[in-house]
């Protein structure tokens, strides 16, 4: 089944295979974006009222809120952007406006489309990126100048395409792959210009080159490389002149305003508590609040690329909300996140699944890379159960983050092992509970300690 058409059940289990538990979560964003799919294919004028029901997850760090609405991304294969609310500013004031969130989404959408784009004529692109070094290793002229005396039986043309077949099957041999020869790379003429200034004029950071375009032609530079690097230039210049920009923006356009996805994190920062009411920092939360509304309630952003419509980019919205709650955010604003999902902290039991289960899991990660040095790392499931234990304990203790504790415990824990491999006497490392009991439990008896440490 194609990713994009993935029911609301197999998009769960896609994310099984990355994040534990938060199922409450995982039910609402399979819905959301299988919705998506749906409006599609719906027929007529309705189709247009049909909005995203945005999303805000409510939980402490560490809990898999940025990894559900990343991956999530990734099954749709929807341009995918990550911003945090305490970054944008009122406008008015100096620092990103929130239309650059659009901006940046947009940007991403046309990279995506270019590098799929490009794939596609890649094997296109290969051949001709072969012939381009078969010109430089025998020149088309050439075979004037190795012609044959009269006598000669063989014809030029026919002993110059002898050989230009005999070094085609070289190449693709990969016989020829570590030879130098010179080729010619092209240069911007202009550096990139950055202007700073009042929020929107971010816009105006371009490449003068492009705006300019023939008035400042492009430097040409000979350089000696190898074969095998030579092909991996010559591929990208002929990709480029294989596939049609601006079909590709308006691909990446539409992309954005039908399936774009926009990761709002920390946006109980902008949330106006009780307590905070008449003081606070001097750039208004409410104010960023305000200009954030009308991106999330549908509008028309200019781009580089052209007008982006915000109407159907699904928006996810995260926060802690330690200190105050979703009802804190302007009411309209609360009405543009009609789902609320408040997420379950992570226990002992979770951190043992996490440990072992994800395909991208931390003791799958750290065997990976002591692997590379011919060194095999085992687990004891009893050192798995204490390092679990440890990092429940600790969360309980000070501030709680998740499952990122876990990375904090793993990195104490095998340092010293970390730092004297490579090393002739460590062949294979078994970690157990005693091992882990030596090496961790002094740092969390001592609370101080614990703190700056773990």
């Amino acid at each position: 089944m194609n990713r994009k058409e993935l029911t609301p059940r197999e998009i769960v289990r896609e994310l099984d295979a990355y994040i534990i538990g938060q199922d409450k979560a995982k039910k609402a964003v399979a819905i959301a974006l299988r919705n998506r799919w749906r409006r599609q294919r719906v027929k007529g004028a309705i189709k247009e009222d049909i909005l995203p029901n945005n999303i805000i997850l409510i939980g402490p760090t560490g809990i898999g809120k940025t990894e559900i609405a990343r991956r999530l991304s990734n099954l749709a294969g929807a341009p995918f952007v990550k911003v945090e609310a305490s970054k944008f500013t009122e406008v008015g004031y100096v620092g990103r406006d929130v239309e650059s969130i659009i901006r940046d989404l947009a940007s991403i959408a046309v990279n995506m489309t270019k590098a799929e784009r490009m794939s596609e004529v890649n094997g296109q692109a290969v051949r001709m990126a072969n012939e381009r070094i078969l010109d430089i290793l025998l020149p088309p002229g050439e075979s004037t100048k190795h012609a044959e005396v009269a006598e000669s039986i063989v014809k030029p043309d026919e002993k110059f395409n002898r050989t230009r077949e005999k070094l085609r099957e070289m190449l693709a041999k990969g016989d020829l792959e570590k030879r130098l020869i010179e080729i010619t790379i092209r240069q911007g003429s202009l550096p990139m210009m950055q202007i700073f200034g009042p929020a929107g004029i971010e816009e105006m950071e371009m490449n003068l080159s492009e705006m300019l375009g023939s008035a400042f032609p492009q430097k040409k530079k000979i350089q000696k490389t190898s074969i095998e690097e030579a092909r991996k230039v010559f591929i990208q210049e002929e990709a480029q002149k294989l596939i049609d920009m601006d079909t590709v923006i308006r691909e990446a356009i539409n992309r954005v305003e039908e399936t774009g996805i926009v990761f709002i994190d920390e946006i109980d920062k902008i949330a106006s508590g009780s307590n905070q009411q008449g003081s606070g920092p001097d750039v208004s939360r409410e104010g960023v609040q305000r200009d954030i509304l009308p991106i999330v309630e549908g509008s028309n952003v200019q781009t580089k690329y052209g007008v982006v419509r915000t109407e159907h980019v699904l928006f996810i919205a995260a926060g802690a909300f330690h200190a105050n709650k979703p009802s804190d955010l302007i009411p309209e604003l609360q009405g543009r996140f009609p789902i609320r999902v408040e997420m379950d902290s992570l226990g002992k039991d979770d951190f043992i699944k996490i440990l072992k289960n994800p395909r991208n899991a931390l003791l799958k990660q750290y065997a990976a890379l002591l692997k590379a040095e011919k060194v095999d790392l085992q687990f004891d499931e009893d050192a798995v159960e204490e390092i679990a234990q440890i990092a429940a304990e600790v969360n309980d203790k000070m501030e709680n983050i998740g499952a990122r504790r876990l990375h904090t415990i793993l990195t104490t824990l095998l340092e010293e092992i970390l730092y004297r491999v490579p090393d002739k006497e460590i062949q294979d490392v078994k970690v157990t509970r005693a091992f882990v009991q030596e090496r961790l439990q002094n740092i969390v008896r001592d609370r101080d300690l614990s703190r700056y440490i773990l």
